[in-house]
């Protein structure tokens, strides 16, 4: 067999006719850049997610940038995070000019451990970032204990994990600010670069309106620094065609991830370790395996793609050397990442291709 990873021309094909048409209307109207299907799609994720405010934005990365923004972080503030993650995640923080102070992962979930954050708090610490890696939320019950203690304010950094629950409330819903990405091969993805922030906080939802579109509160006129966040027309009428679609294609990867553990659960391997008070998008399915290399030229050998999120934690990175962390400040985290390995996940493997990855695995 020869897999496919993600299947993102399959899901095209699936809803061709709708997306064609979609995108031929913003192009008949030629309005391109903040027409009426922006404000459509952050209707229509309200109304998804239950959350009082969806502002569409140009990614992922640029909802992390809005909210801290927003939230008025200037240099030399601390933030709070975890080193494995996607580097957007602490290049944000350093983008500001803020300061990225890493706490260790929890070893099941591979979120960050809430018990480890209080001794990193302080004077300068003003957010905590949790990362809801590869589709699960962080323990937010703990995280927001110890925000609301400190007076700081809560940033989900949720790329990974659109529709997830977290006792029964979307991952949308938590924090201060929710942040996500449509980037293609997220669950729900458009057809380039896109994101949204989500908050119940009007104030803020205000802010992060104007600061998309250089800080104007009208045409040229700026009351604030701000930057060209917008997310295209074309992008958002693409992701407003999938979102009607999208319960049932979470529903379908949390099936294929359940058939995973099932076939895999007897097996050497750590499989994804998901809370009951949680679900999970699925964003990936990880496991971890020892001699991870050779595992990967093997399965590449029998038409099997697969990936690694992610093989070096920021602490390690060249360009986070200026923070002063050395290689065993986190050692949960840089075990997982030399042994961490995403087997294909999509909504549309069939069984025997899922078979056929175990089998090979």
């Amino acid at each position: 067999m020869n897999i496919d990873f993600a299947k993102l021309q399959h899901q095209y094909q699936l809803y061709k006719t709708e997306i064609d048409e979609a995108i031929h209307i913003v192009l008949d109207k030629s309005n391109y850049i903040m027409g009426s299907e922006v404000k459509e799609l952050e209707e229509n994720l309200q109304n998804f997610t239950g959350a009082k405010h969806a502002i569409t934005c140009s990614s992922g990365t640029d909802a992390l940038l809005l909210a801290m923004m927003a939230l008025d972080i200037e240099p030399n503030d601390e933030i709070i995070t975890t080193p494995f993650t996607f580097i957007a995640t602490a290049e944000t923080i350093a983008f500001l000019k803020a300061k990225s102070v890493f706490v260790d992962i929890d070893e099941k979930t591979y979120n960050i451990d809430p018990s480890k954050i209080e001794a990193a708090i302080t004077k300068k610490t003003k957010a905590i970032m949790p990362v809801s890696l590869y589709g699960q939320p962080a323990d937010m019950d703990a995280i927001q204990a110890i925000a609301d203690k400190h007076n700081l304010k809560v940033v989900i950094d949720g790329a990974q994990s659109f529709g997830s629950t977290y006792k029964g409330k979307t991952d949308s819903n938590l924090g201060d600010i929710s942040t996500t990405s449509f980037f293609p091969a997220k669950p729900l993805g458009c057809f380039g670069d896109g994101g949204a922030i989500f908050t119940n906080d009007d104030a803020l939802a205000e802010k992060m309106k104007s600061l998309r579109v250089h800080g104007q509160s009208k045409r040229y006129y700026h009351q604030d620094i701000g930057m060209g966040g917008r997310m295209d027309t074309i992008q958002c009428a693409i992701v407003d065609v999938k979102l009607k679609y999208y319960a049932k294609d979470l529903a379908l990867r949390q099936e294929v991830a359940q058939k995973y553990t099932e076939a895999l659960k007897d097996k050497d391997l750590i499989l994804p370790f998901i809370e009951e008070r949680a679900s999970c998008a699925f964003a990936q399915y990880s496991v971890r395996v020892k001699n991870r290399d050779n595992v990967q030229l093997k399965l590449k050998e029998q038409g099997i793609p697969t990936a690694v999120h992610y093989p070096m934690p920021l602490h390690l990175q060249e360009c986070f050397r200026y923070l002063g962390y050395s290689k065993e400040n986190f050692p949960i985290s840089e075990q997982v990442s030399d042994e961490i390995l995403s087997l294909p996940m999509n909504p549309y493997l069939k069984n025997d291709e899922i078979e056929y990855i175990c089998k090979c695995l």
